[in-house]
């Protein structure tokens, strides 16, 4: 017979989310800082798109 699991406490809830909202904050700052250095010409990596990748196998 099945039987309930323990309840996960608030604090290791909010820890757990606390970690996943930094990674997403930090990815997002990533991005954002990605996008302004390409519209200001100044990057010098870009991710590849799936096109260019297509026609070089051909």
């Amino acid at each position: 017979m099945a039987v309930p699991k323990k309840k996960t406490s608030k604090s290791r809830r909010d820890k757990r989310r606390a970690t996943w909202r930094h990674k997403a904050s930090v990815e997002a700052q990533k991005a954002l800082s990605l996008g302004k250095s390409i519209l200001t010409g100044r990057s010098t990596f870009v991710y590849p798109s799936g096109e260019e990748e297509e026609e070089d196998e051909e």
